[in-house]
């Protein structure tokens, strides 16, 4: 069945390292299964009958035209709104965007069956097996040697990394991840703390020249709610739970935390801490940094935490703030109290259409500087929404058409013209008397720039879209599309011109290395007082390809130049990880960078979280400097 090909492919070589699928009493040593069956749980797959992205050929008169169902799981079917449901223009969208011939069966590889043999001495092994659960099977380690992005996904599908872990273990408490860190201190192994597998910056990938012993420490089993104060709104909670079990776990309770990046799914709370975070309904939750009240953290010279839970503290730095941020070089978070809300009684969806993206942004510019922003407000430029077209079923997205207003209305009353008007999302929380009021005064600054109402369940599913992105993109791989997303801050002023320019430097660099089908997007996706975050998200047929990873990487490095030369930020909330690491300095100045440096080395003189992240050396200290007691 076609279907099932996709799944097994998709399960083998994307989705490895998220394992939330896993409830709390899997054990360890049955999570590399459990990991493969979690996109059947979370998630949905593509059905397209008698072939993998659909045409259903027939020889017969009156053939049925191609499909593609998005197939939702029994235990799951309502998790996406596209699920189960029929997607008739998603292949014609493909097909006009990427040039693909769907009638090729798709590139699936093996599944690995051989690993490098495991670096780790037995006796070391035993001394760590009498701390927690571990391992040093082969698919263990190779699911915890990667996060997401392109590279590490075209790795995954080769069995090529050149580094994996050469052990795994699962502690369960703060104290056993304290001798966790002694033992590695003593006998000088390395050791790189490992959430939901979702980093985006390359930021988990083991250091290549590393050649002490590597042991990834995964801390999915860390998933606890401690305790709750219902008084103070506070909640302990241990670092390794996802998003989406603490945000059920509230739920149940009658509380939120809100913080919703795109990883929800996936990524637990200390990576949300180690890479400062940042959510879709930060406007009303705040980000990461506004959420967390206190932390705990282990690293190599002992445990930082701050001695009283206060909402502020004027102490000189804030050094559980030097934590939050290091991305896992400076120790292993494992705890941390949050900022909890009541449940909100009102929660609405909400959409806007407007002529074209400029004012679109005039729009959001406003209300920000009005402070009136919802919990979540984006903005979708045209090639998105046609992107969100696309995945429409026969009852659902693009509002304009079939929520309410006709097509008519929009295109000869209204003037607005299809290739290029864009969307406004909306998700508005609180009581129904605050929800209507912030809706009526949304829609008013968005009549002055020419914006039209467009229905609550277009706001839903562009908002949900976001999830839906990334299976697409691990999906495409398989149809040699290679796609990714990355993302800036920037300020006010300095918008237009940068999306303006990064989307042309995005063509022209195609161009240059002779690709003619490919898509550039972007969307606005968080607004401040001083100027907004912008994703952009870019693929291309690499068909023609000798290296489609590096041709990417070569591209998406001029992109990021072009933004930093119109005065955007290397990263909004993705972090630096391995892969910006080239930009740091000049974005924290030479002083900033040796206080990092301070920083490490007083807190890990002997370079034990050697992940090579951000103005660390890759393996700095592993061969040289230090001696292992192995």
């Amino acid at each position: 069945m076609q279907c099932a090909k996709i799944l097994m492919s998709t399960l083998r070589c994307t989705l490895s390292a998220r394992l939330s699928g896993c409830d709390s009493s899997c054990t360890p040593f049955k999570k590399t299964l459990l990991s493969f069956n979690s996109k059947v749980q979370n998630s949905f797959v593509f059905d397209t009958g008698s072939s993998l992205l659909g045409s259903a050929k027939s020889d017969l008169p009156g053939a049925a035209p191609p499909r593609t169902k998005a197939i939702a799981h029994p235990m799951f079917p309502n998790r996406y709104l596209i699920a189960g449901k029929e997607l008739p223009q998603f292949i014609p969208w493909v097909q006009e965007n990427f040039d693909i011939d769907i009638s090729k069966p798709p590139k699936i590889p093996p599944e690995p069956t051989s690993f490098p043999q495991s670096r780790l001495p037995n006796d070391i092994r035993q001394e760590l097996e009498q701390i927690a659960p571990m391992s040093i099977d082969g698919m263990d380690r190779l699911i915890r040697a990667h996060g997401q992005t392109l590279r590490e996904m075209a790795k995954l599908r080769s069995n090529s990394f050149e580094r994996i872990p050469d052990a795994v273990i699962w502690p369960y408490t703060h104290d056993q991840v304290e001798q966790i860190v002694h033992l590695a201190c003593r006998h000088r192994f390395v050791l790189i703390p490992f959430g939901g597998g979702t980093s985006v910056s390359g930021a988990t990938m083991c250091p290549p020249g590393e050649t002490r012993p590597i042991v990834a420490v995964d801390t999915s089993e860390m998933n606890s709610i401690l305790w709750i104060d219902k008084e103070q709104l506070l909640a302990r909670v241990q670092a390794g739970i996802v998003g989406q079990d603490l945000e059920r776990e509230m739920r149940a309770r009658g509380f939120t935390v809100g913080h919703e990046p795109d990883s929800f799914e996936f990524s637990t709370l200390g990576g949300w801490v180690a890479t400062r975070a940042s959510g879709m309904k930060k406007n009303t939750y705040g980000n990461i940094e506004d959420l967390v009240v206190q932390s705990k953290t282990v690293t190599a010279r002992g445990v930082i935490e701050r001695s009283c839970r206060v909402p502020r503290l004027s102490c000189g730095p804030d050094w559980e703030h030097v934590v939050m941020g290091s991305e896992g070089c400076l120790g292993i978070v494992t705890e941390a109290t949050l900022k909890i809300r009541p449940l909100p009684p009102v929660v609405r969806y909400g959409s806007l259409v407007f002529p074209d993206w400029d004012s679109g942004f005039y729009f959001e510019k406003e209300v920000a500087r009005k402070r009136l922003q919802p919990s979540s407000i984006r903005l979708m430029d045209n090639e998105q929404f046609r992107f969100g077209l696309a995945l429409r079923t026969k009852t659902s997205w693009g509002g304009v058409l079939l929520d309410g207003l006709k097509h008519m209305y929009i295109t000869k009353i209204k003037g607005f013209v299809p290739e290029k008007l864009c969307v406004v999302t909306l998700l508005m929380e609180g009581t129904a008397e605050e929800v209507t009021d912030k809706e009526k005064k949304l829609n008013e600054i968005a009549s002055k720039y020419g914006g039209v109402p467009a229905g609550a369940t277009n706001g839903e599913r562009g908002y949900t879209l976001t999830f839906v992105i990334a299976y697409i993109r691990d999906l495409a791989l398989e149809f040699d599309i290679v796609a990714e997303s990355f993302e800036t801050s920037v300020p006010w002023d300095r918008t237009l011109a940068l999306c303006r320019n990064v989307k042309q430097k995005l063509r022209e660099e195609c161009a240059r290395h002779g690709i003619s089908h490919y898509l550039v997007s972007c969307r606005l996706t968080q607004t401040y007082d001083a100027g907004c975050c912008i994703y952009f998200y870019f693929g291309f047929n690499s068909s023609g390809c000798k290296d489609p990873v590096a041709v990417f990487e070569e591209i998406e490095e001029a992109a990021r130049e072009e933004i930093i030369v119109c005065g955007g930020s290397i990263s909004h909330h993705h972090g630096v990880g391995k892969l910006r690491k080239k930009w740091y300095t000049d974005t924290v100045s030479e002083p900033g960078k040796q206080l990092l440096l301070a920083a490490k080395e007083a807190l890990d003189p002997d370079n034990i979280f050697a992940l090579g992240n951000m103005a660390f050396e890759e393996g700095s200290h592993s061969s040289a400097d230090v001696r292992s007691k192995l």
